[in-house]
């Protein structure tokens, strides 16, 4: 195993600590949470069931013999959702979709109390941006789309793939995401977009960094707002 994959590990292990036994579980996508996956199914912890954000982790649950239910089933919010990043910054805000799954992420982060997002340090960044931000959209809107992104300085490439949920990824490189909750709202606004793959509105409550001498654990500076909005 190569030493990122390594601090991954490290990350998603920290993670079973905010587990809570009996109750259900939101579980995202992608590398680390794989690893946290594999972590949950040999940790001897016992849930209610998962909330998956994907057709993968929903997979790799399974194989486990992990019970997955679905968002509609559950009455009230969801206690802990555990994911990881493609960016994170200084305030919690992240920008997540590398792996497709943003829009069913983004739902799940909102109807969690608790987002504990596991990564590598390689994700922490001053300003969001240098990672491609990908928007989940409807495919007949994808040349309009494209072009509103044009106009605010980006420059979008059609992903040669299919979300679970039947639509396209656009990726758009070079913005500089100053202010990602106001860039957030504005590009949810452009019609055809199902969501942006900006987490500011709704950010990060706790952070576990894999490093080589263990795991960080970062919260937001008291009085700065993350958490779903009520």
């Amino acid at each position: 195993m190569d030493l990122q994959n390594e601090l991954k590990q490290k990350a998603a292990a920290a993670a079973l600590e905010y587990v809570k036994e009996g109750e259900y579980l939101g579980v995202g996508t992608g590398s680390t949470v794989s690893f946290f996956i594999t972590e949950l199914a040999t940790s001897g912890k016992r849930v209610k069931g998962c909330v998956s954000s994907s057709e993968a982790t929903t997979r790799q649950l399974l194989a486990y013999g992990i019970p997955v239910c679905d968002l509609n089933d559950i009455v009230g919010t969801i206690p802990v959702y555990v994911d990881g990043c493609d960016e994170i910054d200084g305030n919690f805000c992240m920008i997540k979709g590398g792996g497709g799954a943003l829009t069913r992420e983004k739902i799940l982060a909102e109807a969690s109390d608790m987002y504990v997002c596991i990564a590598d340090a390689s994700k922490e960044v001053k300003q969001l941006g240098k990672f491609p931000l990908p928007l989940e959209v409807i495919p007949m809107a994808v040349s309009s789309v494209c072009r509103a992104m044009e106009e605010l300085g980006g420059h979008p490439t059609v992903r040669d793939m299919v979300t679970d949920n039947g639509n396209n990824i656009v990726d758009v490189h070079g913005l500089q995401i100053k202010e990602p909750t106001r860039l957030e709202a504005a590009i949810n606004q452009i019609p055809g977009v199902v969501t942006c793959g900006i987490f500011g509105k709704r950010g990060a409550d706790v952070l576990l960094i894999g490093t080589p001498e263990g795991v960080r654990t970062l919260k937001p500076k008291k009085g700065f707002f993350s958490g779903r909005q009520k």
